[in-house]
């Protein structure tokens, strides 16, 4: 038993051991293999099979070692089998044996395969019966291990099944707890979602209320200061209606008082012939105080209701007025009584001397026509007022200012600055030559380039882009020139064709808005070239030759001498229509609430200074109908009863002025002007300008 033992200890070993590890298999004699073939050679055992041997009792290693003992134990060289743990060789073939014992030691008879008998093969030593035991051991101790490996592999089967089962009841109960975590999650972002709005939802309502309560609050401001509005409103208009009335009721009064005074004007001419008196001192007087109430009419006339102050002036004036002719009523009465006894001592002495009497009465009837005329043409001026010459020589002087300060540009030697002189030249004078009345597109092209050249931009001129900031008294050049050449389109384009003057003055008067400066030299030039558009009548100073004063007076002096009276007036038409065209329009693309610079008053002021100085032969006609034929119907709308009250007078009285100095020869401006004043009169309309512009016109 204890050799039994020791051997199952010993197949634990080698089973155990990493090299004595023996794969039994039972069907080795099927397959032909020597599974002892190892025992042939030495043996050949691992450390631990050697520790192992030491174990083993001294009589079994003795017996064994014997030459006549069993070798039943397996260990010696022809019976223990070699395995491939042990030798390292190739498995052998298992050896027949006939009985192979059982692990109780029994036999076990053989199957038909081992009663089947071999096959011829090479010799070999057949195996004992303790080596047969052996291989039983073997054999047991595979099953054994085959068994336990099985119950172990169905072991960890089933525990592999439980953990799998654990694994997925555990997955399942974590899907469903995050599934839960994952609601939970959601309704509470959906709760603070909810919240958030509700919270955001009451701000906005209560922003809301806010602002309702403050636009309320407006409300009541806006609707409080609108009442306030609409009352100071009504108020100033009442104002207005009062001071509307007030004046309307004064502007009657002087219009009362400005008749009455002409009329008591008339009675300071009685016909000399009849009155023994020389009233030129109380004519001279009347003129004045006409000429007070005339300021004050032309105040009025400019739109404005006579002021307390004027309306004490013509009433002044009225009593002035009313004393003199009380004065010269007494004056008269005396003459006459001087006279009736002058004549009666006349009388005696024309009994005595027949003949001289005779002489003397030829002699009065030979002078009553110059007495007439010379006391018709008492009473005007013969120089434009005081005022009016201020402002015309502050103009000439603007204009010698500028002439100055670009005087270095016009003398330079640079050749570079000639050429720029040039082209700021071209640049200022083309597009004035351009101007027409062709279309208002193309005329507002051409205001836009003037206005970027005078605003300091560069512009196209001939290819070449030019400004007026490459010179520092480039601007200076260019509003000069462009002055001259306005003038001058009026002196020769105008004068040719009077329908030209309305596009050339609706651009100098939206230049003139745009840029005052161009507007007075304008102005300059316009009264050099005429001095009747001022009015005035130069007068001729020591020391002038005739050629100067001719030059003086408009006329152009040349070597051949002084243009004809023809050509000349026909120049001073044109420069005068212009004029009076500027003076009623303005630039329709401009500002419309900005003062006119140069507006109807300036018209009525024009015309009535020409009303009150003594007429020219030939000119001052021509120069009156050229100006109330472009200036008459904007006059008339402007003025309304007043300007028929000025073409009245124009007609009754300064016009036999006009025949009194016209000659014979010079009847044709003289009868253009006397059919124009009876048709106005009689349509009591003028009509119109021919060439004006009218709406139609800026659309093309």
């Amino acid at each position: 038993m204890p050799a039994e033992s020791i051997r199952w200890v010993t197949l634990e070993a080698l089973r155990n051991s990493p090299k004595g590890k023996l794969n039994y298999d039972k069907d080795w004699p099927q397959n032909g293999e020597d599974i002892f073939a190892g025992c042939h050679t030495a043996p050949c055992l691992s450390e631990l099979s050697g520790r192992l041997l030491k174990h083993l009792s001294p009589r079994l290693l003795a017996k064994a070692s014997s030459p006549g003992s069993d070798s039943s134990l397996g260990l010696c060289s022809d019976a223990v089998p070699s395995s491939p743990g042990l030798s390292g060789n190739p498995p052998l073939a298992p050896l027949a044996s006939p009985r192979t014992p059982s692990p109780e030691g029994k036999e076990v008879p053989k199957t038909a395969e081992e009663q089947t008998p071999p096959e011829p093969g090479p010799s070999i030593a057949l195996l004992s019966p303790r080596a047969t035991q052996v291989e039983g051991c073997i054999r047991i101790c595979v099953e054994n291990y085959r068994a336990r490996a099985k119950a172990q592999l169905s072991q960890r089967q089933e525990l592999q099944e439980h953990l799998a089962a654990s694994v997925a009841t555990q997955e399942s109960e974590q899907l469903k707890r995050f599934e839960e975590f994952m609601a939970l999650r959601q309704r509470q972002e959906y709760e603070s979602v909810r919240d958030m709005v509700d919270r955001e939802t009451q701000e906005t309502l209560g922003r809301q209320e806010k602002m309702k309560e403050e636009h309320r609050h407006r409300m009541k401001i806006l609707n409080l200061r609108l009442r306030e509005a609409e009352q100071q409103r009504l108020r100033e208009a009442e104002l207005e209606r009062q001071r509307q009335a007030e004046g309307r009721v004064r502007l009657r009064a002087l219009d009362a008082i400005q008749e009455e005074v002409l009329q008591l004007h008339q009675l300071l001419q009685p016909d000399p012939a009849r009155l023994p008196l020389d009233p030129s001192a109380y004519v001279t007087r009347g003129n004045q105080l006409c000429g007070q109430v005339s300021e004050v009419i032309r105040t009025t006339a400019e739109g404005e209701f006579p002021s307390q102050e004027d309306m004490a002036v013509a009433e002044q004036a009225l009593q002035e007025m009313r004393a003199l002719i009380a004065s010269m009523q007494q004056e008269v009465s005396l003459a006459r009584e001087r006279r009736r006894r002058r004549e009666e001592a006349e009388q005696e002495a024309q009994r005595k001397q027949a003949e001289l009497q005779k002489q003397q009465e030829a002699q009065k009837k030979s002078a009553a026509p110059p007495t007439r005329q010379r006391q018709r043409k008492e009473g005007l001026q013969t120089k434009a007022e005081e005022s009016t010459m201020k402002w015309y020589q502050q103009l000439q002087d603007t204009s010698s200012q500028c002439a100055a300060s670009f005087e270095d540009l016009n003398n330079t030697k640079d050749t570079q600055t000639k050429r720029l002189r040039m082209e700021l030249q071209k640049a200022a004078s083309i597009p004035v030559s351009q101007i027409s009345s062709i279309s208002g597109s193309k005329l507002r092209e051409i205001f836009d380039k003037i206005d970027k050249l005078l605003s300091g931009r560069p512009v196209q001129s001939g290819g070449k882009s030019v400004s007026v900031s490459q010179h520092p008294h480039g601007l200076d050049f260019v509003c000069y020139k462009l002055a001259e050449k306005f003038v001058k389109q009026g002196e020769e384009e105008v004068a040719a064709h009077h329908e030209a003057a309305f596009p050339i003055a609706v651009v100098a008067s939206g230049i003139w808005e745009l840029h005052p400066k161009v507007g007075d030299l304008i102005l300059a030039h316009l009264h050099k070239k005429c001095p009747y558009s001022v009015p005035h009548y130069p007068p001729m100073k020591e020391g002038t030759s005739v050629e100067d004063y001719q030059r003086i007076l408009g006329y152009r002096v040349e070597d051949s001498g002084v243009e004809a009276q023809d050509s000349f007036l026909k120049r001073m038409s044109g420069m005068i229509r212009l004029y009076a065209a500027i003076i009623q329009l303005r630039w329709p693309y401009g500002n419309k609430q900005a003062p006119d610079p140069h507006g109807l008053n300036h018209g009525w002021r024009w015309l009535a200074q020409m009303l009150n100085m003594e007429p020219l032969a030939d000119v001052t006609a021509t120069l009156l109908f050229d100006f109330l034929e472009v200036c008459g119907h904007a006059l008339m709308k402007q003025y309304q009863g007043q300007f028929w009250k000025l073409i009245l007078l124009i007609k009754e009285d300064y016009f036999p002025r006009i025949e009194a100095v016209t000659s014979s020869g010079q009847m044709g401006s003289v009868m253009r002007l006397k059919q124009f004043l009876e048709t106005c009169l009689k349509r009591r309309e003028i009509r119109p300008p021919k060439g004006q512009l009218s709406t139609s016109f800026w659309r093309s």
